[in-house]
């Protein structure tokens, strides 16, 4: 009965956790062995015989038959008189194989053994985890939410694996409640207090390559190729697409008829605004673009520093900068360029460089003013009040007296 026992309750862990066969009886083998070892010194002598199938094992001990007077070891020798209990046919010399039945251990050994048994799947399965979401690194999955924390939420996969999100690795305005399902991707696998730590992912520019590759077709198959994503997530999104094939048109086949396509992208990442780019190894169309929308006069570039200098009308400056200088942040960190935008005024348009308000403005003032492209007095009149503030983090108070003299200037 001690028997049936054990194996129905490895039977139980291997259906459950999905330990293979071979694994299965190697480890239930081993237990047994380290009972063995302890309860008669060695293991040599014994046959461990697992039949999975049927639920059972059986335990076969070899011992040589010695003359009684000869008797030594009687875990490996066994005295003629015992073995003609056996049979009375066995002569000095041979070998007698007997079976060794569980509850001959004692009970403290057989709970040992059933202590041993689980410990060691416990650790199989930690290393079944591991090494599965391992190779699973950068991978979407789909996890159902078990818990939600303040930091993080704690996620179930199909198997009943637990899975960490934590609250840096969720898009700001990701809301989630128990019994939700959430699609993320593997970001990180590690080791913590020897057990397997699965870190999800939702911010991370792979998650949005990984959802392209799911709902475009000609990615999946490497007809249209991503050459970079950069993404502040729940905001805003910049995707560089490639094509080998003249025939596609990339960013069209990415889109959608009417954004049908990428539309299912931008309701999983919360209404992400995603530009979808057409790569160029051209390095001024590449910079054109990813400044999108906004059009460009001329773009002059200095490779020794990594920056491009584009030049642009007045009107062009906001779209170019984007809100809270979000696009081109992100264009810059699509191109690897650092890129500086310039107001390119007309030729009998009178203007003065900000510098030359030195005496009326505080430099720290027309610093602030310079790192939104504004260079001259005209560059900053052209701008609404309301957006000078919002761009610069000036103070109001700030921003009117800088207008009142930069105005006093062309009256």
């Amino acid at each position: 009965m001690e028997n049936i026992n054990l194996i129905d309750t490895f039977a139980e862990f291997k259906e459950l956790k999905n330990i293979d066969r071979v694994t299965m009886m190697s480890v239930l083998e081993e237990v047994f062995r380290s009972v063995l070892i302890r309860q008669y010194g060695t293991d040599e002598n014994f046959d461990v015989i697992i039949n999975i199938d049927k639920g059972d094992f059986e335990i076969w001990r070899r011992r040589e038959v010695v003359a009684d007077e000869d008797l030594e070891d009687p875990y490996l020798q066994i005295s003629l008189t015992d073995a003609h209990k056996i049979d009375e046919d066995f002569e000095e010399g041979e070998e007698v194989t007997d079976e060794v039945k569980l509850a001959d251990f004692g009970r403290r050994a057989i709970l040992n053994l059933r202590q041993n048994l689980a410990s060691k799947i416990l650790e199989l399965e930690k290393d079944h985890i591991y090494g599965k979401y391992k190779n699973k690194i950068g991978d979407i999955i789909t996890g159902e939410v078990y818990q939600v924390w303040k930091k993080e939420i704690l996620i179930l996969d199909d198997e009943g694996n637990e899975l960490i999100l934590p609250k840096s690795e969720q898009i700001p305005s990701d809301y989630f409640r128990k019994g939700d399902n959430v699609r993320a991707i593997v970001y990180k696998v590690e080791l913590r207090n020897n057990n397997p730590l699965i870190i999800l992912s939702r911010t991370a520019p792979v998650f949005l390559e990984r959802l392209f590759e799911l709902e475009i077709p000609e990615i999946f198959d490497g007809l249209i190729t991503i050459k970079k994503i950069v993404r502040v997530p729940g905001e805003r999104a910049k995707v560089a697409v490639e094509s080998y094939d003249e025939r596609i048109d990339p960013v069209g086949a990415c889109v959608g008829m009417k954004g049908s396509r990428i539309h299912g992208i931008v309701r999983e990442l919360k209404n992400e605004n995603i530009d979808v780019i057409n790569y160029s190894a051209n390095l001024q169309l590449y910079i054109k673009r990813a400044l999108n929308p906004a059009k460009i006069n001329s773009i002059k570039i200095i490779e020794a520093q990594k920056k491009a200098e584009v030049y642009l009308r007045p009107e062009e400056v906001s779209l170019a900068i984007g809100k809270g200088g979000l696009n081109i942040r992100l264009a810059s960190q699509l191109t690897g360029y650092e890129i500086d935008v310039y107001r390119e005024m007309e030729e009998d348009e009178e203007d003065v460089n900000l510098d030359e308000f030195a005496d009326e403005i505080e430099g720290w003032v027309i610093d602030a003013l310079k790192a939104i492209g504004c260079d001259t007095a005209k560059n900053v009149l052209n701008i609404p009040r309301e957006d000078l503030i919002k761009r610069t983090d000036l103070e109001d108070e700030t921003i009117d007296d800088v207008l009142k003299v930069l105005k006093s200037e062309f009256e």
